[in-house]
């Protein structure tokens, strides 16, 4: 079994944001970001060695191998979510006719939307997510308090909001809500769209799904 290593993305790096500077984004992007990569090749490097991870002495309680699958779940997510989120901070475009309707249909208004997402941004400690259910075909809003808790199966994300202090912090100090309006006026509509428009697809490819 070859090993399954990741480069980190560094066209995704974005800068000259509004409200969010740049030597905000350098430790977030090239300290924590990188560091879920260089910590993901290291498990990756590890499972594949049979020595060190051997399977026969898995436990449910303590093993080399349950902590290396664990925090492989949490070191990949860290790297998905941050690439999902710095993938969509360029302010440019708008929301799409179509995005807006779902979301007017599965909120009751845009408005009312934002403002729950905002909570969910104040209210969990690392991660704000707004997504569609391919199960239920629903746009739903969820949090998460480390990158591996409290996911939602099937939840395709396409607004991530990081949470994290390491986030926020060089700009805002300790104050969130400050940085979480900035964070609105740096989306990237036109990814959004796309993204929108592609878990459409993926919901309706997997409507069966479950039977």
């Amino acid at each position: 079994m070859g090993v399954h290593k990741l480069n980190p993305k560094d066209h995704l790096k974005p800068s000259d944001l509004k409200g969010i500077s740049n030597e905000q984004i350098e430790p977030h992007f090239e300290a924590h970001y990188k560091g879920y990569v260089t910590k993901y090749n290291e498990i990756q490097e590890k499972l594949a060695d049979k020595s060190f991870s051997d399977r026969t002495k898995a436990n449910q309680n303590y093993s080399e191998y349950r902590e290396l699958k664990v925090e492989e779940t949490f070191n990949y997510m860290g790297i998905i979510l941050h690439e999902l989120y710095f993938g969509h901070l360029k302010p440019q475009g708008s929301p799409s006719e179509e995005f807006k309707k779902k979301v007017e249909e599965d909120f009751g208004s845009w408005e009312d939307c934002v403002a729950e997402l905002k909570a969910a941004a104040i209210a969990f400690r690392g991660w704000a997510i707004l997504g569609l259910d391919v199960f239920s075909g629903r746009l739903v809003i969820n949090g998460l308090d480390a990158h591996n808790v409290y996911n939602l199966y099937g939840l395709i994300p396409l607004i991530v909001i990081d949470t994290y202090e390491h986030a926020y912090y060089v700009d805002y100090k300790n104050k969130r809500p400050p940085y979480v309006d900035a964070f609105f006026e740096n989306i990237n509509w036109d990814v959004v769209n796309k993204r929108f428009a592609k878990a459409m697809e993926a919901c309706r490819a997997l409507k069966d799904f479950i039977g």
